[in-house]
């Protein structure tokens, strides 16, 4: 992830975006944020692509056990160390490529839950890195918003969204590009004649 994210800078690029396409990484990526942000894992799970009552508690069930095993056979583990027992590839791939776009002081825009949970994984690395991290959307999964909040991050969109796949950060790209433009380039009232009575 972070040769990826030096790599798109290098051909140019000013601004990057982060996505997944994945099936089950909801329940790593809740893992993961109730182990770095101590919540309750019934409080940061939610239901993915829409599963049923008892499915959810089975989901919630398996991320508690991984906690519980975490705290029974570890005192304290670093980032590298929750991403290994909890997390998947694609976690440790945006963490990397987060923290390659900070290294070239380059902003990157998360999308989604699997994105935020890469991020607190990212931050816990390097807590400098928030400065250069926008949240495209607040996702419809509630722990997308826990993550973000641990991350004092406020999202540019709130559609109801539970996608991942960097629609909202895409989205979130255009008003960013229009802040940008009307920073740059609109009139002052000194520029444009505007009387100050």
């Amino acid at each position: 992830g972070f040769d990826i994210a030096k790599d798109l800078i290098g051909q140019g690029y000013e601004i990057l975006a982060t996505g997944d396409m994945g099936i089950g990484n909801t329940t790593a990526s809740s893992a993961l944020i109730a182990k770095i942000c101590q919540a309750d894992p019934a409080t940061v799970t939610g239901r993915g692509t829409g599963i049923s009552d008892d499915a959810f508690a089975r989901k919630v069930a398996v991320i508690s056990k991984a906690l519980t095993r975490l705290q029974t056979n570890a005192t304290e583990l670093d980032a590298v160390g929750v991403l290994s027992e909890l997390g998947g590839y694609e976690h440790g791939a945006i963490a990397g490529y987060i923290l390659g776009a900070a290294h070239s002081n380059t902003p990157v825009i998360l999308d989604g839950l699997i994105s935020n949970a890469a991020a607190l994984i990212a931050f816990t690395l390097s807590a400098e890195i928030s400065g250069y991290m926008f949240a495209g959307h607040s996702s419809r999964e509630s722990g997308a918003k826990v993550a973000l909040e641990y991350l004092g991050l406020k999202p540019i969109l709130d559609l109801n969204m539970a996608l991942g796949e960097g629609t909202g950060a895409l989205l979130a790209l255009s008003i960013i590009q229009a802040s940008l433009a009307t920073i740059n380039e609109m009139a002052t009232f000194d520029s444009a004649g505007v009387s100050e009575k």
